[in-house]
């Protein structure tokens, strides 16, 4: 019978364990036996560990060794400091509860500052437990650098972890694939439902959930948002063209104008492809946006274009072209993004400016206000913060109240088995309680049979944690906790002379941080990020109605019904500030592009118009920031199933992501105000959607029917020609979100999307089910 081939997992898992045995047990036995020297050893044996096994760190070998460089003068200063805050109880405790939150709220900065905060606190509890030592410190640092040295030196030379594909590299693929399917559009091969079904799958392959978690763009500085927004606008480009290769032939006739913003779109899709690879130099995207300037005046005029056909084939005509839109204004974001992310520009002249409002700040001010914009109890990020400080500091205190010998194994309990859930917490420490028991009474049969001997101590070290660190990653934690109390039982064996009673204080110690890190879990936020994202996203879906309404009339030209609806807009929280971004949605104009009364940042726009749309924009995008983060923590959580039931957060997300990009773009391709038919038809149709989003936000378990209002046959009729297909762009828009917000429902992410409605509305171009399938 043959046998199965290892996962990549236990591939992974046994090489790292390979290289930080090696490095601990380097740098302890040097120590011990060489240098006589019992604290270098014990720092050289956990830094290893430390960075190595407790702290998550992605990526290559060379990746996982420059964040372990980064990281040593942040160890450094945490041991230094946990020596000198150990000469009290008191000191102590509160030391464990200001670094102890300042450390985890470090992981607001993104997954590599994240993968290195269990150990960086590892360092900080390492040092803070008794005895109150000061005079040691030389010679923790000693031991503390030549852990980190040796464990750089394995992760650099043995069995080095792979390299991993940067994100850049996946956006580079599905912006060649959108570039070769746009110019076989403007070819006139566009009916193929192939096409689309590449088009749709590596759209789903720019999901972050797809990437490792350090190539993920998730930090604060400016490449990360630019590389971000870059995926997101390059997904939108694919799935539209998706939509463009489902239509049937009929519905897609020759447009020369289409054509050649297709072949235009392809061109800049391709060298911003080249660009990210390094090939070529980054381009800059006023040639697309003066493409889409032109398009956006030939589309509005009634002869010449193709517009002078039987009303039906015109309006066809025109939402194929609304379309053609989405898809050149989604490439030119993606090429803007490149542009700032790895080009250095620090501005996007022309466009939104609210899209690249990253653009101008410098990376302190961006990593101020990733931090400010989370200091918040409804930050997930907050709140397992306080978590962790709180454990870690009532662990400290037990430890220092009941002057237990090995204290320092309560708070690593705490700090290894916390959990953001009770439920997940009890689960763990359920399973770890059972593993250790089991682990110390191997420890203490280890013991009892080698007696004084410590060789047979030094002898077993080894192959125990290779055994505990390959094995516990993957088996879970009552295997990590059982092995690890054998792994720690032979290395404090060694330092001092010990009998049975050392297993049996590993037990109760790790008993005791067991208890606090559940009683944590189940005072502070036992929940964890769910009851979070369900208020994230309602609080979100409330404030996007104001953005809808607002948007719909920036573009028509008509006053916003009661305001913004959202009276004390939240400034400088959340990221949202807007350097240089005094405009409403659309920013000041495109060249090109006609303007009027009612494009905002226009002479004759309304003040209250203009403030209105602003406001909107800024809590919306406030508080899509925290309903993502919430999200984003929720599926990380234990216990969570693939498929649950309840409404689809991931859904509704993009409903509100979709509705913002629009605020951006809609207003920049209008040409004026409407007639006040078409006024009363898109205020209408625009308030209907919103109270259907006031009403999805309390998330009612039949879900909800979004019907907008359809643009009527006789409003399109009496409509000028050049105001005809901002009305078209509007209609789209709402019927897209409708479709998008009716599916979100209480069915579950796989239940099948309702029907828009029984009025004669009908999802636009099956945006409902793309959206659900990822997006």
């Amino acid at each position: 019978m043959p046998k199965r081939p290892l996962s990549p997992g236990r591939v992974r898992a046994a090489r790292q364990s390979a290289r930080v045995t090696v490095a601990s047990a380097a740098g302890f036995y040097w120590a011990l036996y060489a240098l006589d020297r019992p604290v270098v050893a014990i720092y050289a044996l956990f830094a290893p560990i430390a960075l190595g096994i407790l702290s998550p760190v992605p990526g290559s070998g060379r990746d996982r060794a420059r964040t372990v460089l980064f990281a040593l003068p942040a160890a450094v200063a945490l041991t230094a400091l946990g020596t000198s805050l150990a000469v009290t109880t008191a000191s102590a405790v509160a030391g464990m509860l200001v670094i102890g939150f300042a450390v985890s709220f470090v992981s607001a900065y993104g997954p590599a500052a994240a993968g290195v905060v269990p150990g960086l606190l590892l360092f900080y509890v390492l040092a803070c437990f008794p005895p109150y030592a000061p005079e040691t410190l030389p010679q923790r640092l000693g031991g503390l650098l030549t852990g980190v040295a040796l464990l750089v030196l394995c992760e650099l030379l043995l069995l080095p972890a792979p390299a991993v594909q940067p994100y850049r590299a996946r956006i580079a693929a599905a912006l060649d694939l959108a570039a070769a399917s746009a110019l076989a559009f403007a070819r006139g091969h566009r009916h193929a439902p192939e096409r689309a079904r590449r088009l749709r799958a590596e759209g789903l392959g720019l999901r972050l959930s797809q990437a490792p978690p350090t190539s993920r763009p998730t930090g604060a500085g400016r490449t990360d948002r630019g590389l971000a927004q870059a995926g997101a606008a390059t997904r939108r480009v694919l799935d539209q063209l998706a939509r463009m290769a489902e239509r049937p032939d009929s519905a897609t006739a020759a447009d020369p104008p289409s054509e050649e913003l297709l072949r235009g779109v392809a061109d800049g899709c391709a060298a911003t492809a080249g660009a990210l690879r390094g090939a070529r130099a980054v381009p800059a995207p006023e040639n697309l946006e003066e493409m889409i300037a032109s398009f956006v005046a030939d589309r509005g005029r009634p002869s010449g274009t193709g517009l002078d056909m039987d009303a039906k084939a015109s309006h066809r005509l025109l939402e194929f072209r609304s379309g053609l839109l989405v898809v050149a204004a989604s490439a030119l974001t993606a090429q803007a993004a490149v542009a700032v992310a790895i080009g250095g520009r620090r501005d996007a002249a022309g466009l939104p400016p609210e899209q690249f409002w990253y653009a101008r700040p410098s990376t302190a001010r961006l990593l101020v206000l990733r931090l400010t914009g989370n200091l918040t109890l409804r930050s997930v990020l907050f709140q397992n913060a306080v978590r962790t400080a709180l454990g870690l500091g009532a662990a400290r205190l037990v430890a220092g109240a009941l002057d237990l010998s090995h204290g320092f194994w309560v708070l690593l309990a705490v700090l290894t088995l916390g959990r953001t859930t009770a439920g997940a917490t009890w689960s763990t420490v359920r399973s770890a309680a059972v593993g250790t028991l089991v682990g110390a009474l191997a420890a203490g049969a280890l013991i009892y049979g080698a007696g004084g001997h410590v060789e047979v101590y030094a002898a077993v070290l080894v192959p125990a944690m290779f055994v505990a660190f390959a094995v516990g990653p993957i088996a879970g934690p009552a295997w990590a906790q059982g092995l690890f109390t054998l792994v720690v039982s032979a290395a404090f064996s060694q330092l001092a002379t010990a009998d049975w009673r050392l297993a049996e204080t590993r037990l109760l110690d790790v008993l005791a941080g067991c208890t606090i890190g559940l009683v944590c879990g189940v005072l502070a936020w036992p929940a964890g990020a769910h009851a979070e994202v369900r208020r994230g996203v309602s609080d979100v879906l409330r404030s996007t109605g104001p953005l809808v309404r607002a948007t719909v009339s920036a573009v028509v030209g008509a006053p916003v019904p009661g305001g913004s609806g959202e009276p004390g807009v939240p400034g400088g929280s959340g990221e949202p500030g807007v350097p240089g971004g005094s405009g409403a949605p659309g920013g000041s104009g495109a060249p090109g592009v006609p303007g009027g009364p009612g494009e905002p940042g226009g002479p004759g726009e309304p003040l209250p118009r203009r403030r209105a749309a602003e406001d909107a924009l800024r809590l919306t995008r406030h508080r899509l920031r925290i309903a993502e983060g919430a999200y984003a923590q929720y599926r990380t959580e234990g216990g969570r199933d693939v498929v649950d039931s309840g409404p689809d957060w991931h859904l509704a997300l993009n409903c509100v992501s979709h509705a913002v990009v629009g605020s951006h773009w809609l207003p920049r391709l209008a040409y004026g105000p409407a007639p006040p038919e078409a006024v009363r038809w898109a205020s209408e149709s625009a308030g209907r959607l919103a109270a259907a989003m006031d009403s999805a936000a309390a998330f009612p378990s039949d879900g909800v029917r979004a019907t907008p209002v359809p643009l009527p046959h006789e409003v399109a009729a009496a409509a000028p020609a050049p105001v005809l297909p901002e009305l078209v762009d509007i209609d789209t828009w709402l019927r897209t979100l409708a479709a998008e917000l009716t599916a979100i429902g209480g069915s579950g992410p796989d239940g099948p999307p309702p029907a828009v409605g029984g009025d004669g509305t009908r999802p636009a171009d099956g945006h409902g089910a793309t959206a659900r399938k990822g997006g």
